[in-house]
């Protein structure tokens, strides 16, 4: 008898470290890949009406997906594309070819658990079995001191527990080989790209999906330039690509593993050096395994207005009119404006802009952090479930570690991270006139000053929608 089983790809768009692709070539005859662009997904909207996933996001995926088909076909084996509702369409497939075995990554959200529980419990009417397998995080959770329901609520208290006394697995290798796949299951096909006009690329560059630009960012980053050897002094710039590893939108696809990029930074630091900046990538690393077992944890509360804090009470605003105006960088605050329309036209934003933007709609607009967090959702090609809303109850002070008031001062932090204003310059021409660090001010600038600087608040640039004496 031919066993067979079907990967399915989810958010682990990659062939080494890929623990159900492992599994399934160890128990099966025969492994057929499958990846399905589901309607949910790519069609539907958020709560407040954004594109679930963006044009930026989808576009990125579409690349992985084409990188990752290249990748099997380079090793004997074909992609299985299909569009529709995933679980309806694993089921047929599996019953059609006689599967034994569906074989996924497993994930914790309640959007994903909804589809491979509703998959598994149709597999079961064939006596198919679901097998998972993990692919997220850095940490196993059966290698950590403390269930789920333990997890520390602080993540200095989580990360002094596990960092000096849980091991790192090592990262599993990619197969060299694949069993080709029977030529009489459709193949389906890989959407076409959507044309996207940028009119800027931050420093002539973009963001190319897939696991092969993983890995050539990730030797880019460590071994070509050095650049990881200086991270925790240039993590919090804004303009630029060498400034940051350029890691999360792989990691949120998969299209790199955790395990790898630490087994690669232990890697660096045998060979050339070992120092604060190294050890910071890793540690970037843990708050992202953190904020995944905080989502384990308390499960669809980091999706709800008060988060994990069931007693806070909030008047914040879901004004869609005062909403646009931080959505369509129309603020009159180059720190903010500088940053949404950088994400706006790429997909991508710095984590110090994330903050900014976030603690400024949240704190100074006082508009609903959920409007923020769908809209990251819809925009960014790095999102995750779990570090973008953990990050967003986080800055609105209904998630771990709770505070009243995580209030950015946008004013002073342009001036300290975009000292000579080259990031607001680069976004927002309209604004060159006004030199270096004073850009960031405008909207304190007296009439003279702004007369003095060929600047018509109103006209060339919108009146600050808010103005805070703390910013003087």
């Amino acid at each position: 008898m031919i066993n067979k089983a079907i990967v399915w790809f989810r958010n682990d768009l990659r062939l080494h470290d890929n623990e159900a692709l492992t599994e399934a070539l160890r128990m099966a005859d025969v492994v057929i890949p499958v990846f399905v662009f589901d309607d949910r997904i790519f069609d539907s909207k958020t709560s407040y009406g954004f594109g679930k996933t963006g044009i930026h996001r989808s576009n990125f995926i579409i690349e992985c997906i084409q990188d990752l088909s290249k990748s099997l076909e380079n090793i004997g084996s074909t992609m299985i594309i299909r569009r529709g509702i995933t679980e309806d369409l694993l089921f047929e497939l599996a019953s059609e070819i006689n599967a034994s075995w569906v074989f996924c990554n497993r994930e914790r959200t309640q959007e994903e658990v909804n589809v491979q529980d509703a998959l598994e419990k149709k597999l079961w009417t064939k006596g198919i079995e679901m097998r998972y397998s993990r692919g997220k995080m850095l940490y196993y959770t059966s290698d950590l001191p403390f269930p789920i329901t333990h997890t520390p609520d602080t993540f200095t208290s989580f990360r002094k527990e596990v960092e000096k006394y849980v091991p790192i697995r090592k990262s599993l290798p990619s197969p060299t080989k694949l069993p080709p796949v029977d030529p009489v299951i459709e193949r389906g096909n890989i959407p076409c790209l959507i044309p996207i006009d940028i009119n800027k690329t931050n420093d002539a560059r973009v963001f190319k999906g897939g696991e092969c630009a993983a890995l050539e960012q990730l030797n880019y980053y460590l071994w070509e330039t050095d650049n990881i050897k200086t991270y925790k002094k240039t993590r919090n710039e804004m303009l630029g690509w060498d400034f940051s590893s350029k890691m999360s939108p792989y990691l949120s696809q998969g299209c790199i593993s955790p395990k790898k990029l630490h087994d690669e930074v232990k890697k660096y630091e045998e060979q050339r050096i070992k120092n604060d900046s190294t050890y910071w990538l890793i540690f970037e690393l843990l708050w992202r395994d953190y904020f995944r077992l905080v989502g384990k944890k308390y499960g669809n509360k980091i999706f709800l207005a008060n988060g994990i804090n069931e007693d806070n009470q909030h008047n914040w605003s879901t004004d869609r009119s005062l909403f646009n105006i931080w959505a369509q960088a129309r603020t009159g605050v180059p720190m903010i404006d500088a940053n949404m329309r950088e994400l706006n036209e790429t997909g991508f934003m710095s984590n110090r802009g994330r903050q900014n933007v976030a603690s400024f709609l949240v704190n100074d607009m006082k508009v609903h952090w959920l409007m923020g967090a769908e809209y990251f959702e819809s925009m960014l090609i790095d999102y995750d479930p779990c570090s973008n809303y953990g990050n967003w109850n986080y800055i609105a002070g209904v998630g771990v570690d709770p505070r009243p008031d995580r209030w950015f001062n946008v004013v002073h932090q342009g001036k300290k991270y975009d000292s000579k204003g080259a990031y607001v310059h680069y976004w927002l021409p309209e604004l060159e006139t006004v030199p270096g660090f004073k850009v960031h001010a405008v909207a304190n600038m007296s009439q003279d000053e702004l007369s003095e600087y060929n600047l018509i608040l109103g006209k060339d640039y919108p009146k600050a929608i808010v103005v805070d004496k703390r910013w003087a």
